[in-house]
């Protein structure tokens, strides 16, 4: 299986795009244009609803999956993990939870800053708008232009989404989206439209056993990561025994080493005590 560095990803003969903005321009190019029946108000509005939802929505989402220590250790950490292969498993989603902790303090972030705690309420408060927005605009319809999808609702459905359905133990933001009832009618009309056919819901039974496996791996993966903390503390004491063990061997071997061939060595003038060794015929002094 292959692994990208990023998420959602497009892979269409030898070419693989990342990013929705590029994967929205790279379709286009291959003429799949979903907004073609557009007018040009209708562009501009999709334009500027696409760049709302990058500044705002984005970081609060981030934060969410990736900063919020509870989602991230019970949620994010295991799902990602169990989708990596050992070990990338341990590194993958510290990496992914590092580069968003990174990309909130350099968009959100105002120097100086040096805890996520000092933007937290700004960004929610700005998703929390953010949604508002998309909800006034959506109103009473199944889609944002017409009755048939356009890139936006692919824009707003890829971030929605997942806050409406993942099993997020602490979510503010979730809270909010699910009193704007017609973003979380829109989330599940398009889930039903296109892509339960392929894809049906799974058994309430199903459902249950897929929540106590993600348990049993949230548990694992926690319990290795304290492991693979441990390590470094542990590899320097192994070095460090492992060469106290070195020296002391190297010392036998050069004390024994000068012991037992003295040759072509001189009585030292400078030590008045000298002494012959106790090997035999050995005529040779050296100095203790």
């Amino acid at each position: 299986m292959e692994n990208y560095n990023s998420v959602p990803v497009l892979v269409c003969g030898d070419s693989v795009v990342q990013e929705p903005t590029p994967i929205l321009t790279f379709m286009r190019k291959q003429r799949f244009n979903a907004d073609y029946e557009l007018t040009a108000r209708q562009g501009a509005d999709t334009m500027a609803y696409i760049a709302l939802i990058e500044e705002k929505l984005r970081p609060a989402l981030l934060h969410t999956f990736w900063v919020d220590a509870e989602n991230y250790t019970n949620l994010t950490r295991p799902w990602f993990a169990s989708r990596s292969p050992f070990p990338l498993n341990f590194f993958v989603p510290s990496c992914y939870a590092n580069t968003a902790l990174s990309h909130i303090l350099l968009t959100k972030g105002e120097a100086p800053v040096h805890r996520i705690s000092e933007v937290e309420g700004k960004i929610y408060s700005d998703a929390k708008e953010c949604l508002n927005l998309l909800s006034y605009r959506l109103g009473a319809a199944n889609f944002f232009f017409g009755n048939s999808p356009t890139s936006l609702d692919a824009f707003v459905f890829g971030f929605v989404a997942p806050l409406h359905k993942a099993s997020l133990p602490s979510s503010p933001l979730q809270s909010h989206l699910r009193q704007l009832d017609n973003l979380t009618r829109f989330c599940d009309n398009i889930l039903t439209v296109y892509f339960s056919s392929d894809h049906p819901s799974p058994s309430p039974a199903f459902q249950e056993t897929m929540d106590a496996n993600l348990q049993k791996l949230t548990q694992l993966v926690n319990k290795e990561s304290n492991l693979i903390e441990k390590v470094p503390l542990l590899s320097f004491s192994v070095l460090l025994h492992g060469f106290m063990v070195g020296f002391s061997r190297w010392m036998t071997i050069f004390a024994a080493a000068h012991s037992t061939n003295p040759t072509n060595q001189k009585p030292n003038p400078v030590c008045p005590v000298q002494r012959t060794p106790a090997l035999p015929n050995n005529p040779d002094h050296f100095c203790i």
